[in-house]
């Protein structure tokens, strides 16, 4: 069995696109895998350093992971900052990492060109704390999305570079856990790209009724086809994607025979799925809001879920300490 680990950003709701990407794997992934899935409010603050309302981001991403599915009793589910010892391990593997490197990754110059006025050490060092919440529970497996591929590499570097520091086969070399066709890629509502929060144009699962019929309503469409199979403009491609994860087969069949008959309306398109949206993320909504008021469940899921990282956590560190040198007298 593996052991997986993978961070959960601490800002920002869910979307259908996270749900039908990684969401479904992971409720797959979990049951499969030993795995450790925690909230990664440290890395938040690379970008966000005086969040508005920190405590109540981490639970409402937290409620939303666990309306979707992901099972406490079965994975460990924690908020990063619940195991110090990820900030021990931070600390003793920057170390050995070099700026240059560092400076060199894409993500850091990205960053940068967005931030000017906030570069940070943190965000310099972001791939390292990433390093040190994989290989402080010696993953092998890590989900990871393509803009994440140079980070994992470098955790693999930084785990090799340990291990033959200390002449030891201590840290494993992560590889990523590859999805593949399972994978799911849910377009955004403004006609091109992903659907994603900084975008402003995705479908939120904690959205009501009336927010999904306006987002969907406004979404961008074309004049309409003009022959017969004419091949769907990008934006209308798009809402057929969607169409096809959160609607009937025969919804879906009879809008794409009314597309290739030149006869189709948007507004009833439009209409239906935004039904059909509405009628798939409800009951997740529901569980959701059920669970940010439940302070008892949402107490005995961290607890239990730091408990169990930081034994995991806390025996790496122990070992890591003693290889390097530190030892009681």
């Amino acid at each position: 069995m593996d052991t997986v680990v993978s961070g959960i950003r601490s800002t920002g709701n869910l979307h259908l696109g996270n749900y039908f990407g990684a969401i479904k794997n992971f409720l797959k992934m979990q049951n499969e895998n030993n795995c450790f899935f925690f909230i990664a409010d440290y890395h938040a603050l690379t970008t966000h350093p005086k969040p508005d309302d920190l405590h109540g981001n981490i639970k409402q991403v937290l409620a939303e992971y666990l309306a979707c599915g992901i099972d406490p009793e079965v994975a460990t589910v924690f908020v990063q900052s619940d195991v110090p010892e990820v900030s021990e391990l931070y600390l003793l593997l920057n170390m050995n990492a070099y700026v240059g490197e560092l400076e060199r990754t894409a993500s850091f110059k990205e960053k940068i060109r967005k931030q000017p006025d906030n570069i940070n050490a943190g965000l310099l060092t972001y791939p390292v704390l990433m390093a040190a919440d994989i290989i402080i529970h010696k993953a092998n497996k890590v989900p990871v999305g393509k803009d994440q591929e140079q980070h994992l590499e470098m955790t693999r570097r930084f785990a090799r570079r340990f291990n033959m520091m200390y002449s030891v086969s201590y840290f494993p070399e992560p590889d990523a856990y590859n999805f593949g066709k399972q994978l799911i890629k849910i377009p955004g509502l403004d006609g091109t790209g992903k659907m994603g929060k900084s975008e402003g144009n995705g479908i939120f699962l904690a959205d009501s009724p009336q927010e999904i019929k306006k987002k969907v309503m406004r979404a961008v469409t074309d004049t309409g086809p003009t022959a017969p199979d004419q091949e769907p403009s990008e934006p209308v491609k798009n809402l057929f994607t969607i169409m096809n994860v959160v609607s009937e087969p025969s919804t879906v069949k009879h809008f794409t025979d009314s597309y290739a008959a030149c006869t189709i309306r948007y507004g009833d398109l439009k209409k239906q799925l935004t039904e059909d949206i509405v009628k798939f993320t409800e009951p997740i909504r529901v569980r959701i809001n059920d669970i940010l008021n439940d302070k008892v469940y949402l107490h005995k899921v961290v607890s239990a879920g730091a408990e169990k990282a930081r034994e995991s956590a806390s025996k790496t560190v122990r070992e890591v300490r003693e290889i390097i040198g530190y030892r009681p007298f």
